[in-house]
C-alpha cells in the first residue's frame, strides 16, 4: 500500500510539472552563449581544449559506444520477443494506425536527410578507395563489399535500435504512467521524485546539450555540402570556410523568419514535398543508372550485412588500430546518441498506444531497409562509374561533400539534379533545425508539446551559431570531434534509461504482458466451466447494475 501510494504521488508529480523551466533553460543557454562566445574569441583554444577531450574520451571510453551499441540492439530485441512485447506504450483508445506510425517514421527519417544526403555517395566511396581498418585492397570488389557492409552497418539497426529504446521509454512513461514528456521523467523508477528536482534537470540539461550539438553536426555538414554544389555549378565555394558560415548564417535567418511568422503548415508542406522530391532523386537514378548493378548491390549488401553483423557489432579496433574506427563507428555511435532526445520524444509521440514489440518492429526495420536502399542506389552508382574508369577517387580529393555531385554529373540531366540537390538539403537544413529547436524548447519547458515561439527560435539561432563556429575553427574535424564529446555523459543517460524501464516494467500485472489471444482463450475456459462471472482484468470494471 505505501509502494502503491508513492506510485501515485510521483505519477502526480509527473503530471503535474509544467511551464517554462528556468533552472533547465537559464543553465543550457547560458552554457550555449558561453560556448559560442569561446569560439570567436579564442578558435586555437577551443580547438586544442576539445581536441584533447577527444583524445582522451576515445582512449577510454571507445569500447563502451561500440559494447552499448550492441546492448541497445539484443535490449530491443529481448522487448520485442519477450512477454513485455504484449505491454501498450499508451491507452489503446489513443492508437495509432499502422500507416500513421509508417508516415511518423517517414517524417522522422527525412529529417535526417541532411546525413543521408552527404554521406549518401561520400561514405561508401570512401571506404571503397580507403577500406575499413585495412581489411581489404583499395578499389577492388572485395573492397567495395566491405564498404556496403560498413555503410550499412552505421545507418541500419544500431541507430535506430537506440531511437528505439529512447522513444519507448519516454512514450511508456508519459502516456502509459502519466509521467510528463520529458528525458528526466524516464527515471522515477530509479531515483524516485528526484526526478522532478536537481538530478532531472541536469538529465534534461545533458539532453539538450546532446540535442544542441548533435543537431549542429548535421547543420555543418548540410553547409559544407551546400558550398560543395555552389562549386560544382558556379566554380567556387569548395571549402570555403567564410562561404559556408554565410550559408548557415542565412538558412537560419529563414528558419527564424518561418518559426516567428508561426507558418507551420507551410513548413510541415514545404518538409513533405522536400521528401519526395528526395526519393524521385534517388528513383531517377535507380532508372537511368545501372539498375542490375544496384540491384545486385543490395542484395549482396543485406546479405552480407546480416553475416558480419555480429563481428562489426563488437569490433574495437584494439587489433587493428583504432584510428579508423574512432573517425567513423565511433563518430556515428556518438552522432545518433546526441540525435537520440531529438528522435525519441518525435517518434515517441507518434507510437503511442501501440504494443512494445509492434514499437520496436517498426521503429527498427522500416528505417534501416529506407536507408538501405538509399545507400544502394546512391553508392551503387558511384561504385559502378568507378568500375566502369570513371575517376571517382579524385572527387574524394577535392573534398567528400563533392563526391553527390561528381556522381550526378555522370548521368542525364545533371544541371537539373545537382541543383535540386543542393535545394533538397538546404530545406532539409531548415527543417531539421525547426525539429531539433522544438525538441530543445520542450525540454526547456517542462515537456510541453507546444513551446513558446520565442523558444524556438532562440534554439534555431543557437544551433545555427554553434554550427558556424565549429566549421570556423576546424570544419569537419571539428564537428565530428564536439559530437562525440557530448555524447559521451549522455550514453550513460541512455544505459540508466534502459534499466529503468526494465525496472519498471517488471511491476507490470500479468495481464498485460499476456497475449489477446491467450487473455481470451483464458476467458473461454472459464466460461465452459461456469465461470461466466469471472471478470476479464484487461477489459475493466463492469457498469453498475441498474435496479429500478
Amino acid at each position: 500500500m505505501v509502494q502503491q501510494r508513492q506510485d501515485r504521488t510521483t505519477a502526480q508529480e509527473g503530471r503535474t510539472r509544467h511551464g517554462f523551466d528556468r533552472v533547465v533553460f537559464g543553465v543550457a543557454a547560458a552554457a550555449a552563449v558561453a560556448f559560442v562566445t569561446w569560439g570567436v574569441v579564442d578558435d586555437k583554444g577551443l580547438t586544442k581544449g576539445t581536441g584533447d577531450v577527444l583524445a582522451w574520451v576515445t582512449d577510454v571510453f571507445g569500447w563502451l559506444f561500440v559494447l552499448s551499441s550492441g546492448f541497445f540492439v539484443l535490449f530491443s530485441v529481448y522487448l520485442a520477443v519477450s512477454r513485455y512485447g504484449h505491454i501498450r506504450a499508451g491507452p489503446r483508445r489513443c492508437r495509432t494506425g499502422v500507416l500513421d506510425l509508417l508516415v511518423g517514421l517517414h517524417d522522422v527519417r527525412h529529417r535526417m536527410g541532411i546525413g543521408l544526403m552527404f554521406y549518401g555517395v561520400a561514405e561508401p566511396l570512401t571506404h571503397l578507395n580507403t577500406p575499413p581498418m585495412g581489411m581489404a585492397e583499395p578499389g577492388t570488389p572485395e573492397a567495395a563489399q566491405l564498404s556496403m557492409e560498413y555503410t550499412f552497418f552505421h545507418w541500419g539497426f544500431h541507430p535506430w535500435a537506440m531511437y528505439a529504446v529512447i522513444g519507448l521509454s519516454i512514450a511508456y512513461f508519459a502516456y502509459r504512467k502519466g509521467r510528463g514528456n520529458l528525458i528526466s521523467s524516464t527515471f522515477f523508477p530509479l531515483i524516485g521524485n528526484r526526478a522532478a528536482g536537481g538530478p532531472g534537470k541536469a538529465i534534461d540539461i545533458i539532453a539538450i546539450f546532446a540535442t544542441l550539438f548533435g543537431s549542429a553536426t548535421s547543420l555543418g555538414l548540410g553547409a559544407l555540402q551546400i558550398t560543395g554544389g555552389i562549386d560544382d555549378v558556379f566554380g567556387r565555394g569548395g571549402g570555403d570556410k567564410t562561404l559556408a558560415v554565410v550559408v548557415i548564417a542565412f538558412l537560419t535567418l529563414c528558419f527564424v523568419a518561418s518559426a516567428a511568422s508561426g507558418i507551420d503548415r507551410g513548413i510541415k508542406w514545404l518538409s513533405n514535398t522536400n521528401a519526395v522530391a528526395a526519393g524521385l532523386l534517388v528513383l531517377f537514378l535507380f532508372v537511368v543508372g545501372p539498375t542490375l548493378f544496384i540491384l545486385g548491390t543490395f542484395t549482396e549488401s543485406i546479405g552480407g550485412y546480416l553475416t558480419q553483423l555480429p563481428s562489426m557489432s563488437f569490433r574495437t579496433g584494439v587489433f587493428e588500430g583504432a584510428a579508423w574506427l574512432n573517425g567513423w563507428t565511433i563518430f556515428y555511435w556518438a552522432w545518433w546518441i546526441s540525435w537520440t532526445p531529438f528522435v525519441g520524444m518525435f517518434i515517441a509521440r507518434i507510437s503511442k498506444g501501440r504494443t512494445i514489440r509492434q514499437f520496436v518492429t517498426y521503429v527498427i526495420a522500416v528505417p534501416s531497409l529506407v536507408s538501405f536502399v538509399w545507400f544502394s542506389i546512391l553508392g551503387g552508382s558511384a561504385f559502378n562509374l568507378q568500375f566502369s574508369g570513371v575517376n571517382m577517387p579524385a572527387a574524394l580529393d577535392a573534398g567528400i561533400e563533392n563526391a553527390l555531385f561528381a556522381t550526378l554529373r555522370e548521368f542525364p540531366l545533371a544541371s537539373i539534379t545537382v541543383a535540386l540537390a543542393v535545394f533538397l538539403v538546404a530545406i532539409f537544413y531548415v527543417t531539421g533545425a525547426d525539429s531539433a529547436s522544438i525538441v530543445m524548447s520542450m525540454l526547456s519547458e517542462s515537456g510541453t508539446e507546444t513551446p513558446r515561439r520565442g523558444l524556438v527560435v532562440f534554439w534555431g539561432v543557437a544551433t545555427g551559431a554553434v554550427a558556424g563556429v565549429l566549421l570556423w575553427t576546424g570544419g569537419l574535424a571539428a564537428l565530428q570531434t564536439l559530437v562525440i564529446i557530448v555524447a559521451a555523459p549522455f550514453l550513460l543517460i541512455l544505459l540508466a534509461m534502459c534499466f529503468s524501464l526494465m525496472k519498471e516494467l517488471r511491476n507490470e500485472p500479468d495481464d498485460a504482458t499476456t497475449s489477446p489471444k491467450v487473455r481470451a482463450a483464458l476467458k473461454s475456459s472459464d466460461r465452459s466451466q461456469g465461470h461466466s462471472d469471472t471478470p476479464d482484468p484487461a477489459a475493466g470494471p463492469k457498469p453498475p447494475v441498474r435496479t429500478g
